[in-house]
C-alpha cells in the first residue's frame, strides 16, 4: 500500500507539471507512464495529449495539448541533458524494480554526449565507470544509475537514463 501511494503521489505533480509544460508541436512528443504493483496508473501519449488516470478511487480519461519535454525540463543532481536533447518516454516504476527509466533524443553523436555526461555528471559528484559504451554508477545519493546511447543516424543518438533498481 505504501509503494502505490507513493506512486500515486508522484503521479499527480508530475501530471500537473506537464499540463502547465503542455505545448502543440506536431512531430514530437514526450509520453510518461507511472506504474503500480497492479499496472499503470497513469500515463500521457505526448504525440496525441491522451492522458488516462486508473488511480484508487478514480479512472478517467481527457485530452491535453501535444506536448514535448526539453532538456532544461530534466535534471538530476544539477545535470541537465545534453544541449537540444528531447525526452521522448518516461516510464516511472516499471515493474521491473527500476524507478525511473528515460529515453531521449540527442542532436550529437554518442561519442560526444557520452563524454559531456561523463564531464557534466563527475563534476555532480556521479561515481562513474564505462562498460561497453554504456555509463554505469552511482549518483551523489548513492542510487544506481546508467546511460546507454546508441546511434540514431547522422550526428544524432538515441539515450536511455535508468536511475535506481
Amino acid at each position: 500500500m505504501t509503494t502505490l501511494l507513493t506512486r500515486t503521489t508522484l503521479a499527480l505533480p508530475l501530471l500537473a507539471a506537464l499540463a502547465l509544460s503542455a505545448c502543440d508541436r506536431p512531430s514530437q512528443g514526450t509520453s510518461i507512464t507511472v506504474n503500480g504493483a497492479d499496472g499503470t496508473l497513469a500515463s500521457v501519449d505526448g504525440k496525441s495529449g491522451e492522458v488516462k488516470l486508473a488511480l484508487p478511487g478514480f479512472q478517467g480519461a481527457f485530452k491535453l495539448p501535444k506536448m514535448s519535454v526539453e532538456a532544461d525540463n530534466f535534471e538530476l543532481n544539477g545535470v541537465h541533458l545534453y544541449p537540444g536533447s528531447t525526452i521522448r518516454n518516461v516510464d516511472v516504476g516499471n515493474g521491473r524494480d527500476k524507478a525511473l527509466v528515460m529515453t531521449f533524443d540527442s542532436p550529437a553523436d554518442p561519442a560526444t554526449v557520452r563524454d559531456w555526461f561523463r564531464e557534466k555528471m563527475g563534476d555532480a559528484d556521479f561515481t562513474l565507470t564505462d562498460q561497453g559504451g554504456a555509463l554505469v554508477g552511482k549518483t551523489a545519493e548513492e542510487k544506481p544509475f546508467r546511460l546507454d546511447l546508441h546511434a540514431a543516424g547522422g550526428d544524432r543518438s538515441t539515450g536511455t537514463i535508468t536511475l535506481g533498481g
